[in-house]
């Protein structure tokens, strides 16, 4: 047994084991306490700070879009839109309820929406309803207490000034789809979550990265249901957490003049087509508008289910851009290249006449005029200024169509022109080889005669054919067309300025420019021209009409029906081609109207109107003097015109009148 002594020795063995531990205890306590609240404080200390923020992202503003005349063309406004962030979410069903009452939204609508962005991070704020009105935000303000993690985001929208003019060019903003997310993170190393607005078509897709800014964030103290309390300031807690302003995009300056962009939408509305005007000297895009066309500010602001379902069903498909995007047979307008052609070759001379009758037999097949009867003779300019198929069938015949091809190409025909825009077609100028390797036949003559005026393979874009005018007006010069002219950030300091890029110089006999340009002169400035009765006055135009036929005639008698009377679906396309002044140019315009039978009656007015716009505007004595000078030509045409149906028809009652016997002469 042990003693008292003993015992007393054995408890005391063991209470200072005991309070050793104790100590060691106490003293690992401490220095967790130093570790977390001395050495890592200030670092906890920040976090228990952010528990009480939410950091949310203070979007940047687009850079604005002004065209050549400063006048702006597509401009910031704020948008509300409704965000819930399902961190916060407290009592579902019951704030969703409320919520779709709020918004006018069926609920279902609203957990599907939520359902879409499951896959991300639950402190990421999910857009309930974009664009909501001011009543609405009202509400949401009003009624917070009851709404744990929903809030107002407002958002900077694009408005697009003029609406559907231009829409096409300018392009439009809209949220990134999940299947797009992968390929912009690629491509411009952002990223890009769900929810984020990015340029989908047009200028705003092709310089998204320079019109899209630095976004930053700001900090927001919240209660425990994610409820917004205050903004950060100055308040001492919350020293060095630092909000992040956003920097701007960068402001485009553009070469689209608004004046003539509305006059042109203006002389297309109601019709399928598209029209651009080009500056011959240096290759920037004066007009470019294709109709119909749509709002691009609903995309910004969030699509209705109805807007959306009127373009995709629409059958005229107002989501294509026609001047780059479709392309088509020139028609009677490539009559100028087959010219060219000829001349370089040597098939003909600028003395070379052939007759223009209704018919062409080549083998087995006969080859139709536009026009039934004819048999005056015809030069080369006289045949541009009637549009005399046969002429063109005729030269057609000793020429091989790799060399027809060879001169087209040099206009810039079945290649792409390098405009920064996306999604422009090449066209198409066929060769020998292309048809063996398409259709594994070869080429057979009579095809090189329907290419010839512009039919059969050869197809080309609204923007080549006003290019290759341009090259033709100023005797080669082929130029790369560009449409953003200057790039400036907010205090109005230029960043870059684009300059005109000549592609090519196209080297021809002075002859051949001569005699093509005045057979395009004299399409617009003669009687027998088929341009005369459209010119207007004052333009001093020289052009081409064309007409691009949608399907085959299978006989004469279908050939010389009256278009309008036919099918809409069937009725010929309306080109029509031109550049001004005839002595000095400067600008080439070219326009198609879909289904519009002809290029005289249907295109040519459109781009009347145009070209009177640019000279008023930009060469007002000359047009003064011009307009004189064609109204003069015109009047004495008509004088002589009724002089001469008046002599025709008094030597008609003259010899219908029976002549009076001698018996009662006096």
């Amino acid at each position: 047994m042990f003693g008292d002594e003993e015992l007393i020795k054995l408890h005391r063995k063991r209470a200072t084991q005991v309070a050793n531990i104790i100590l060691v205890c106490f003293g690992v306590v401490m220095l967790r306490l130093w570790y977390l609240q001395v050495y890592k404080g200030e670092l906890y200390h920040k976090f228990s700070i952010q528990n009480r923020l939410r950091k949310e992202i203070a979007r940047a503003p687009r850079g604005m879009i002004y065209s050549a005349n400063d006048q702006l063309l597509v401009d910031n406004i704020p948008r509300f839109d409704a965000v819930l962030t399902r961190q916060y979410l407290k009592n579902k069903k019951e704030t969703l309820s409320r919520l779709s009452s709020i918004l006018g939204m069926d609920i279902k609508e609203v957990k599907q929406t939520i359902k879409k962005h499951s896959s991300q991070a639950k402190y990421r704020p999910i857009i309930i309803k974009k664009n909501i009105s001011l009543a609405e935000v009202a509400r949401i303000e009003t009624e917070n207490a009851f709404l744990p993690g929903v809030s107002v985001d407002t958002f900077i929208s694009r408005e697009y000034v003029d609406s559907e003019v231009g829409a096409h060019l300018l392009g439009y903003i809209s949220e990134i789809s999940q299947q797009q997310l992968p390929k912009y993170r690629s491509r411009d190393k952002l990223d890009y979550h769900l929810g984020d607005f990015i340029g989908q078509f047009g200028i705003e897709e092709e310089m998204d990265k320079t019109l899209r800014g630095d976004n930053g964030f700001e900090y927001v103290e919240v209660d425990a249901l994610g409820r917004k309390k205050k903004y950060i300031n100055t308040d001492n807690l919350f020293q060095g957490i630092k909000d992040e302003t956003p920097k701007p995009g960068k402001n485009l300056k553009l070469t689209i003049d608004r004046d003539m962009q509305i006059a042109a939408y203006e002389a297309l509305k109601g019709k399928s087509g598209s029209l651009v005007a080009l500056d011959v000297k240096t290759g920037k895009i004066l007009t470019m508008v294709s109709t119909p066309a749509f709002d691009p500010s609903q995309f910004s602001r969030g699509l209705t289910t109805e807007y959306w379902n009127s373009l995709i069903k629409n059958e005229e498909n107002p989501l294509r851009d026609r001047s780059i995007q479709e392309h088509f047979s020139p028609g009677s307008t490539f009559k100028p290249f087959t010219a060219i052609a000829a001349l370089e070759e040597g098939i003909i001379d600028p003395t070379t006449k052939i007759r223009c009758h209704g018919t062409y037999r080549l083998g087995r097949r006969v080859y139709h005029s536009w026009k039934r009867w004819g048999t005056e003779k015809v030069n080369v300019t006289d045949a541009l200024m009637q549009s005399c198929n046969i002429f063109f069938y005729k030269a057609a015949t000793d020429m091989d169509i790799d060399s027809l091809a060879k001169y087209a190409g040099m206009f810039g025909f079945g290649e792409r022109s390098g405009i920064a825009l996306p999604r422009e077609v090449s066209g198409l100028i066929p060769t020998k080889e292309w048809k063996l390797k398409r259709n594994g036949i070869p080429w057979q003559q009579g095809e090189t005669l329907s290419c010839s005026i512009g039919q059969s393979y050869v197809l080309v874009s609204t923007l080549q054919l006003a290019n290759a005018y341009a090259a033709l007006a100023t005797k080669g010069k082929l130029y790369r067309p560009y449409v953003v002219d200057e790039v400036f950030d907010y205090n109005g300091k230029q960043i870059k300025k684009f300059e005109p890029e000549l592609i090519r110089e196209i080297k021809l006999k002075d002859s051949t420019w001569d005699v093509v340009r005045e057979g395009l002169h004299k399409v617009m400035n003669e009687p027998k021209g088929t341009g005369w009765w459209r010119r207007g006055f004052g333009n001093n135009m020289a052009g081409k009409t064309g007409t691009s036929q949608v399907i085959r005639a299978q006989s004469a008698e279908n050939l010389y029906s009256k278009c309008s009377e036919m099918p809409y679906e069937f009725r010929h396309h309306g080109v029509f081609v031109a550049f001004a002044p005839y002595d000095d140019p400067q600008i080439a315009v070219a326009a198609l109207v879909e289904h519009g039978c002809g290029g005289s009656s249907a295109a040519a007015p459109v781009v009347e109107k145009v070209v009177s716009q640019y000279m008023q505007k930009y060469l007002p004595e000359k047009h003064k003097v011009f307009a004189k000078e064609e109204k003069a030509q015109y009047m004495n045409f008509l004088r002589k015109r009724n002089a001469a149906r008046a002599k025709a028809k008094a030597q008609e009652e003259a010899a219908n009148t029976p002549e009076t016997p001698a018996a009662n002469r006096d």
